[in-house]
C-alpha cells in the first residue's frame, strides 16, 4: 500500500482540547469499522494535506496508536467554510477482499477536433463513481476527447473502464460537450452598422440651422 498515515491517541474531547490540538498541527479524527471500534484519533495536519492533494480516495494504511494497522478510506472531511481549514475527518476501515464505493478523477487527454475546428469544450463531469475491489480502485481513468466533434457529446456509458470496475454514476450522465461556435446574428450586424453610419439630416433641420 503507497499511502500510509500514522495517527496518536486523543482522550481529550473539550472544545478548548481540540482548538489546541490544531494549533499544534493536529487534526481531530475518528477512525471505525468491522474490526475497529470507534476510536477517536488525531494525525498530522501537513501529512493529511499531502496525502489529499495526491489521492484524497485512495487506501491509506492508517497506524493506529496500539500499534496495529489497517486499510482504512476517508469517509468524510470537515472544513471551515471560510478559509477550508481541515477541522475533522472520519475514517472507515475497509476490507480488503470487500469491494467498496469511491469515486475517482476523469483524466482528459487528446484535443478534440471539434474544438480545432472553433467549438467550444464544456465538461460537465470531473469524477466517476464507482464500485470495486480497493486493490482495483485506480488513480484515475483516462478518457480520450481527440475524436469528439461539434455538436457532439460524450456519455458516462461511453467512458472506457477496465472490466474489473463496476460504474455506479448514470450511465446517461453527460461527461462533456462541444458546442458550435457562436456567430454574429444578422440583426445584431444591422444594428451595427446603422450605429457607425452617419445619421442624416433632414431638410427642414438644415434650413433651421442656417437661420
Amino acid at each position: 500500500m503507497a499511502l500510509s498515515l500514522k495517527a496518536e491517541a486523543r482522550k481529550d474531547t473539550t472544545k478548548f482540547d481540540i482548538k489546541q490540538l490544531r494549533v499544534k498541527g493536529k487534526v481531530p479524527a475518528v477512525v471505525y469499522g468491522k474490526k475497529v471500534a470507534a476510536t477517536v484519533i488525531t494525525v498530522d495536519q501537513k501529512e493529511l494535506v499531502a496525502l489529499l492533494r495526491k489521492s484524497p480516495h485512495a487506501v491509506i494504511e492508517l497506524e493506529l496508536p496500539d500499534g496495529g494497522k489497517q486499510p482504512v478510506m476517508i469517509n468524510e472531511i470537515q472544513r471551515n467554510p471560510l478559509n477550508r481549514e481541515l477541522l475533522h475527518v472520519d475514517f472507515h476501515q475497509i476490507n480488503m477482499d470487500e469491494p467498496v464505493k469511491t469515486v475517482v478523477t476523469l483524466e482528459f487527454i487528446g484535443d478534440a477536433v471539434g474544438a480545432k475546428e472553433g467549438g467550444i469544450l464544456q465538461i460537465q463531469l470531473h469524477e466517476l463513481e464507482i464500485r470495486c475491489l480497493p486493490s482495483e480502485i485506480p488513480a484515475s481513468i483516462t478518457v480520450d476527447i481527440s475524436n469528439v466533434g461539434i455538436g457532439e457529446n460524450m456519455l458516462v456509458s461511453e467512458l472506457n473502464v477496465p472490466g474489473t470496475i463496476e460504474v455506479k454514476s448514470d450511465p446517461s450522465e453527460l461527461v462533456l460537450t462541444i458546442l458550435a461556435p457562436q456567430k454574429e446574428a444578422p440583426e445584431d450586424v444591422a444594428a451595427q452598422g446603422k450605429e457607425d453610419k452617419p445619421s442624416e439630416v433632414s431638410e427642414e433641420a438644415k434650413e433651421e440651422q442656417t437661420v
